[in-house]
């Protein structure tokens, strides 16, 4: 195939990392775009790349224990580590600033923390089992102001930077969904809103997963993607994504219906306001245009593929060593 095949392509500067193994722990930081590498718990190295660091970013840690999260603040000032399910150690990397330890546990009884997000440089949330804590962070005096908590129990949690958004998985199902807004030290609790599931669920066990979820700025609104793997309508066959509208003010609304005419296993990307979605099997992709008209039935409008299924063109990175890393190894991102 011709490169007038493909309209799919990675981009020509992938970060390129040690792929995760019984001795170095892989993680990824939606915020700043960044890929943490730590080995042996960061006491034999940490390396932190992203899409334009020219320089990575290298430091030893001693180890304390398994990670379980690890982020840089934005502008790479502060770094946070969990290593528990009660406390997050922090640390400056300001210059001429305390280099020890500061550490902050969660002020709700009996809760777990899930993670946490940095919403600014001196900004972050703890995301618990129990609700979600805002704190100041004051490197200087090296420790946290609470600014606001909420209590709710938690399934599991999404944060979109580009809109400071956190999404809250609640309820025995999972399909109510709770977000919040960040903002200059504040938080606002966004109207809450349920997610319909394929059918009536068999059970009362959690339904919803969060790799069906995902959140995406797509012609400067903020919506919420679910991957839903059966229609809820007899007469359709295949999975489809369904777009919920999440404004600032006012209601979330179902708005779009993407129609995959297929089955199996799915990932989403959105790329200059298209919606992406891969296919594992047949491993080709489709895009979706929700600009343009689709079949309106009043309340969604329903929309097909623009192209037809494609796959990514091939990219391969020449490295030192037996073979060299294509774009379907476990250490390409």
């Amino acid at each position: 195939m011709g490169e007038e095949d493909y309209y799919l392509e990675l981009c020509e500067r992938p970060v390129h990392f040690e792929k995760a193994n019984p001795v170095n722990c892989v993680f990824f930081d939606e915020a700043n775009k960044q890929v943490f590498a730590v080995r042996s718990g960061g006491a034999t190295g940490v390396v932190v790349k992203g899409p334009d660091d020219r320089n990575p970013i290298s430091f030893r840690m001693e180890d304390k224990g398994e990670v379980k999260c690890i982020k840089f603040s934005l502008e790479n000032k502060i770094l946070a580590v969990q290593r528990t399910s009660k406390t997050v150690e922090f640390s400056n990397f300001i210059p001429d600033s305390s280099q020890l330890e500061y550490t902050q546990e969660c002020k709700t009884k009996n809760a777990n923390i899930l993670g946490f997000c940095w919403t600014s440089s001196t900004e972050i949330v703890f995301i618990t089992d129990q609700g979600i804590e805002f704190y100041q962070v004051l490197p200087e005096k090296r420790n946290l102001k609470l600014l606001k908590s909420q209590n709710i129990n938690v399934n599991w949690y999404m944060y979109c930077p580009e809109s400071a958004v956190i999404l809250l998985s609640t309820t025995v199902l999972g399909n109510v969904l709770q977000p919040f807004y960040f903002r200059a030290g504040t938080m606002s609790k966004l109207p809450k809103f349920e997610i319909e599931l394929p059918a009536a669920p068999k059970s009362t066990k959690l339904n919803l997963s969060e790799r069906d979820i995902a959140m995406a700025t797509i012609y400067g609104q903020l919506y919420v993607l679910f991957l839903r793997h059966h229609s809820r309508t007899s007469n359709s066959t295949g999975a489809e994504v369904v777009l919920y509208h999440l404004p600032r003010e006012g209601a979330c609304k179902k708005t779009h219906i993407l129609k995959l005419s297929r089955t199996g296993k799915f990932a989403l990307n959105v790329v200059d306001n298209l919606v992406v979605v891969h296919h594992q099997d047949t491993e080709t992709s489709v895009i979706f245009d929700i600009k343009l008209r689709g079949e309106f039935d009043g309340t969604v409008t329903f929309h097909h593929p623009v192209l037809p299924a494609r796959s990514i063109q091939p990219y391969q990175i020449p490295v030192a060593g037996p073979a060299p890393v294509t774009s379907q190894s476990p250490n390409f991102l």
